[in-house]
């Protein structure tokens, strides 16, 4: 397990995040970036040494991680990096449509706006686009539908959309990395989606949303 040092970086970070947090965020984002890949195990002590922490926010890391489906503790054997499974991605995106196309209904009969962040976020793909930052490409599209979601006014089913959090992020960057000529369609269609929703189509929303997210499953199950 190779482990980029975040120990000298320790001082740039902001003095309120915890050693638990500081964990969390360096081995989630190593996961997301495909440094610690599908199937490899974590070392506890490795990981402490790299981030200038002790073991005991590692562990508590680690269970988080577990409880958000990045990670398996195993028995004896330790932290392990998850695979989802194809089966697991057809289930996270027949979820993302029913939740999205409900919050989609929320907002256009409520007449309720859709923020400029919306934009603003979009904006912010096309530049981690520009730059092949996939990572954050994919966790920028999961910002942009979960702020959707949002709109919709609904505390529980946002919560329940940020569930599915990583799985979604892991699915669109692995997606948009071994087909970036997608990034055209995806940028369109969030346009698309945006559109629809201030002119209070609903219908319209969703049937774009079902055509944007179709695609995915198939990029991803294609590699496997």
């Amino acid at each position: 397990m190779s482990i980029p040092n975040q120990a000298g970086r320790r001082k740039s970070r902001t003095v309120k995040q915890s050693a638990k947090d500081m964990a969390y965020q360096h081995i989630s984002e190593q996961i997301l970036r495909g440094t610690f890949a599908a199937g490899e195990f974590l070392d506890e002590t490795e990981l402490a040494l790299a981030i200038g922490v002790s073991r005991t926010p590692v562990r508590e890391a680690l269970l988080r991680l577990q409880a958000e489906r990045f990670i398996e503790l195993l028995p004896r054997r330790g932290a392990q990096v998850r695979s989802i499974t194809v089966s697991e991605m057809h289930e996270v995106y027949e979820t993302r449509i029913m939740i999205e196309s409900t919050a989609y209904s929320r907002i256009c009969r409520a007449h309720r706006p859709i923020p400029s962040a919306a934009r603003d976020l979009m904006a912010e793909m096309k530049a981690a686009g520009d730059s092949l930052d996939w990572p954050a490409y994919g966790q920028l599209d999961q910002r942009f539908h979960a702020l959707l979601v949002q709109c919709a006014d609904n505390s529980v089913m946002h919560h329940l959309y940020e569930i599915l959090r990583p799985q979604h992020v892991r699915i669109a960057i692995r997606a948009i990395r071994e087909s970036p000529g997608r990034r055209a369609t995806i940028e369109r269609e969030h346009e698309r989606i945006l559109d629809a929703l201030a002119e209070g189509d609903d219908e319209r929303a969703v049937i774009i949303l079902r055509e944007h997210l179709r695609e995915v499953p198939e990029v991803v199950e294609a590699l496997d």
